[in-house]
């Protein structure tokens, strides 16, 4: 069953992104006051007295400016507010109704749907005569509110959830799998998410650097609930110059963490790169479960060896992930998409795989008959016994009789030994030592 869905409309630095985050809990949505800066849709999960709600922040509405970013910016308010059962109109407070402001009233009257109004920007008790200007809208009496200093907010929140339909989900939801799909700009990130949810969720131009947020697409496949999350593309530091684009490269680090699985999206036509290669491994050391996707393979040059060649190529460069699977698709014509999310779902029971303490370690005492533990000066490495402590990344503590001894190559063996003879496709494995009594 669905969540409902507050979406959040208004003309540009009216302080949706603000607000948003404020619901949030964190900052999910770039705030600058630069108009334009939140482009496409942003979804987070939100929480008022025991219900949850989805949220999501539209870019900043100009009808009649017809730039092409501008167009698209419409084009994903206009599928936000189809798929919403209430919608939080903000206004500037300050500023007084505007003519954009009217524009965007007689849209969301046509909508149907119900809008509360929330005039932002007020920071004092004192009401300023501006508000009075709102009710011209005849979308009712507007809510008088700070997002800020995050005056007035409960009583938006319960003004919000008055909406919600009773039909709706607003229980808390802990299986969804979160996927962050990160790599290079141009990529084709974003069109891979759309080709997978059926529908433009994300913004897609060859203007480089136009995803600049972190974009949330949620949806369900049978049993399992998803979190896509689109993130802007990483250039090297030096072409690093806008402030909202640093903001973004702490998005696309903040979206891994906030993550369960990362697919790393190569361009096919180009290879992978230094880039692709750090963003891997900021996933990998944070114990992110891996896929490599080779995207674009429908227009790369092939013979009987490219495919071997590739992958023998991305074995090399991406040494660390030789857990991670390959997979070689194309978002533009579907090619091997829909392995893509049978790859995602293997690799989340793998995250989430739990060994026996007793299997555990009957693998251990097969792997040392094998292959002695090393010594040091006479002294040998002893391995007393080991368990599972957690998922999400499998870790597993070993107790031994002397931490020193027991050199990483070993650590290394024992962890193949493990894959083995249960795989763990896709997912790191964490190791910890421990002495006897620690």
């Amino acid at each position: 069953m669905s969540r409902p869905i507050v979406c959040i409309v208004g003309r540009p630095n009216v302080g949706k992104s603000t607000l948003f985050n404020k619901f949030a809990g964190r900052r999910i949505a770039i705030t600058e006051d630069t108009p334009g800066v939140t482009r496409d849709r942003i979804y987070a999960e939100a929480e008022w007295l025991g219900q949850y709600f989805t949220i999501i922040d539209t870019g900043g509405l100009e009808p009649e400016n017809e730039d092409i970013v501008m167009s698209n910016i419409r084009k994903q308010a206009d599928i936000a507010i189809d798929t919403a059962d209430v919608i939080l109109f903000v206004v500037d407070g300050i500023d007084g109704l505007t003519t954009t402001d009217r524009e965007i009233g007689d849209l969301l009257r046509r909508s149907g749907k119900n809008v509360v109004l929330a005039a932002n920007k007020i920071d004092t008790r004192k009401t300023p005569d501006e508000i009075y200007e709102f009710y011209e809208l005849g979308l009712g009496e507007p809510m008088i509110i700070s997002s800020e200093q995050s005056l007035g907010l409960g009583d938006l929140l319960d003004e919000l959830v008055k909406y919600f339909p009773e039909e709706k989900d607003t229980e808390a939801n802990e299986d969804t799998i979160r996927v962050a799909f990160i790599g290079r700009p141009n990529a084709g990130k974003s069109s891979l998410i759309n080709h997978i949810l059926g529908e433009e969720r994300v913004i897609v131009t060859d203007i480089p650097g136009t995803t600049r947020d972190s974009i949330d697409s949620h949806f369900t496949v049978g049993e399992n609930d998803y979190v896509f999350v689109d993130t802007a593309g990483l250039r090297r530091k030096r072409y690093i110059s806008e402030k909202v684009e640093r903001y973004s490269v702490v998005r696309t680090l903040t979206a891994i963490d906030r993550s369960d699985i990362c697919v790393v999206i190569i361009d096919g036509t180009m290879g992978p790169t230094e880039q692709d290669t750090k963003i891997a491994g900021y996933a990998h050391d944070n114990g992110k479960a891996i896929i490599l996707a080779v995207n674009k393979w429908d227009i790369v040059d092939k013979n009987d060896k490219t495919y071997l060649k590739f992958e023998k190529d991305l074995r090399e460069t991406f040494g660390f992930l030789n857990y991670a699977p390959i997979l070689f698709i194309s978002a533009k014509t579907g090619q091997r998409v829909d392995k893509l999310l049978e790859t995602i779902n293997m690799v989340n029971n793998n995250y989430n795989m739990r060994i026996s303490t007793g299997v555990f370690n009957d693998i251990l005492n097969q792997a040392v008959l094998i292959n002695q533990p090393p010594s040091d000066k006479g002294k040998r490495a002893k391995i007393y016994y080991g368990t599972q402590v957690s998922v999400r990344p499998p870790r597993f503590v070993i107790f031994v009789n002397s931490k020193d001894l027991m050199h990483f190559s070993y650590v290394r063996y024992l962890e193949n030994q493990i894959r083995n003879h249960f795989g763990f496709m896709g997912t790191p494995i964490k190791f910890e030592l421990r002495e006897k009594g620690e």
